[in-house]
């Protein structure tokens, strides 16, 4: 399909939607026709193992949607497969471009690749717009008042309210900096063409999965008594939104202004993704690197048995296992449960945080580089805001506070209770305190060179 009139490309990325979205009604108003792109990037899928991945099927299936959505308007969808940098010279070549419009991705990939899009667009003199969307504030929005970015998250929580309520009396007065963006209203503004062909899943080299996802919306009354339900694995006390965070099928804005009136602790949860992102971008070495330097000379066991034996959910600690073998099937696990088998791992097993950041990030459908690192950090110790080395949590007194009745494990654990459940792979005591001396043997010896 080739058009002689100029027309407009909104590259979706990280934003699967056509409502409350910042660039796309950029592109929109902008008057010229808009043709609606997405490429499946090979740099990516080249990289994950599992063809069943359900990250790849959510994105197919989501733009299945959209293509249906823009075809009722007699319009269609393009969704191209291929390395982006080749991708754009035959879309220069087939189009009279006016512009690129896009929202903006911060992970170190992301931003390598647009750099170079940008270049290769600015051969041809077509500009390339850029817009903030999957976030409220961009890392130089919240800073100190020396301008040095904020590493803990209390006081930069509260800057970041503080920033809400500029030009507004209080947070029920809605502030600016969530206004949406009604790019729905403008579906008639996309090119006129036929449908446009799609390829096949299997043409990505990936298969189709039955796993269910996890629905895009939240009631008000689980909002309203997050704060009693979030800690609880066995009930349906959080919003399991992250993927759709993650893939922008929701709006950030919207829920930011959904929870601003019904739970403070929920609205926390939102801003944490705000804060990751920016240490991310201020600190990009976190990615392979301790936030604080002195906990990378930690001498880890780094045990592949204890490690594999970790990932399958078979180490004996009920908790754990059930919450490696959610993930495992589901692509889920609850937040509590995350930040139990993360400490068991780091500090129970003395295995590199990295190891456990890495497999989440295969698995997890809701994968975000910034708020894993994130919180793979914390739970070492070694992250902002880190929960302090000499904090281990025992999964034991973690399971009898959140999952008293084993509803939780049961679930997940069908032979709990029998003989075929393995006895634990390491005592509590003695991990407890192995990691005690090792930690702190590890972070003296780093504070010394440091210094040197």
């Amino acid at each position: 399909m080739a058009s002689k009139e100029k027309v407009n490309i909104f590259w979706h990325r990280r934003d699967l939607r056509f409502f409350d979205n910042a660039g796309l009604f950029q592109a929109l108003k902008n008057g010229h026709p808009v043709l609606s792109l997405f490429i499946f990037d090979k740099n990516i899928l080249d990289d994950l193992e599992d063809k069943r991945d359900l990250r790849v099927n959510f994105i197919y299936n989501t733009l299945i949607e959209m293509k249906s959505t823009l075809e009722k308007e007699g319009s269609s969808l393009m969704v191209k497969y291929g390395y982006p940098e080749q991708v754009w010279p035959h879309l220069i070549k087939e189009y009279p471009i006016n512009a690129v419009f896009t929202n903006r991705d911060y992970e170190p990939y992301a931003k390598k690749r647009d750099s170079e899009v940008t270049q290769l667009l600015q051969e041809h003199n077509i500009p390339f717009h850029t817009y903030k969307d999957q976030i409220i504030f961009e890392n130089h929005e919240v800073v100190k008042e020396d301008g040095n970015p904020y590493v803990v998250f209390t006081p930069y929580s509260r800057k970041w309210k503080a920033k809400l309520l500029e030009n507004t009396s209080s947070l029920d007065t809605l502030s600016h900096h969530l206004d949406s963006f009604p790019s729905q209203e403008y579906l008639n503004s996309f090119i006129k063409c036929a449908p446009l062909s799609m390829p096949k899943l299997s043409d990505l080299g990936f298969e189709a999965s039955t796993i269910p996802i996890p629905e895009n919306t939240v009631t008000r009354g689980l909002i309203r008594k997050y704060s009693e339900t979030r800690d609880f694995p066995a009930i349906k006390g959080t919003s399991r939104l992250g993927v759709h965070f993650r893939f922008g099928t929701i709006s950030i804005r919207q829920k930011v202004r959904d929870a601003i009136p019904l739970n403070e602790t929920f609205l926390n949860e939102l801003i944490w993704r705000d804060f990751y992102s920016q240490i991310l971008a201020h600190f990009p070495r976190v990615v392979k690197e301790s936030f604080r330097p002195e906990y990378d000379h930690i001498d880890w066991e780094n045990d592949p048995e204890l490690f594999q034996k970790w990932c399958d959910g078979q180490t004996g600690y009920p908790i754990v296992d059930a919450g490696m073998r959610e993930l495992n099937q589901t692509g889920y696990m609850h937040n509590r449960v995350r930040m139990v088998t993360a400490s068991f791992l780091t500090k129970h097993l003395l295995i590199d945080w990295r190891w456990g950041e890495a497999y989440f990030a295969k698995k997890l459908l809701d994968f975000d580089l910034a708020s894993n690192n994130g919180g793979w950090q914390w739970a070492a110790g070694c992250g902002t805001d880190a929960a302090p080395y000499f904090r281990i949590f025992n999964p034991e007194s973690q399971q009898k506070k959140f999952d008293e009745k084993f509803e939780y494990i049961k679930k997940w654990i069908p032979e709990f209770g029998t003989d075929t459940y393995p006895a634990p792979i390491i005592d509590h005591k003695y991990a407890r305190q192995r990691c005690l001396e090792r930690y702190k043997t590890g972070i003296e010896k780093g504070r010394q060179l440091l210094k040197k």
